[in-house]
């Protein structure tokens, strides 16, 4: 039975993590240092801290603007039904 090259004991709940030991010592790809990265990947990656905090806080100022851009044209019952009385 062929025996697995990885050494490290990750728990299976933690997939990203393993993925990431996987990559690590089987293909010898590691993580770039956060001086390496420029541009936008410097504020928005997912190997530093900082990077998945502004991810994050990038998700859920998408969503509030949205929630607010959706909330600001839905037409007011009072409107719609003006509207619809003078057409007719």
């Amino acid at each position: 039975m062929p025996t697995s090259p990885v050494t490290t004991r990750i728990p299976l709940t933690s997939l990203g993590h393993l993925v990431t030991e996987v990559k690590k010592q089987l293909f010898g790809i590691k993580a770039p240092v956060s001086e390496e990265l420029s541009g936008w990947r410097k504020y928005f990656n997912s190997y530093t801290m900082q990077g998945r905090r502004n991810c994050v806080l990038t998700t859920y100022g998408i969503l509030a603007v949205t929630a607010v851009v959706l909330l600001m044209h839905r037409p007011n019952k009072n409107e719609s039904k003006t509207s619809t009385s003078t057409e007719g």
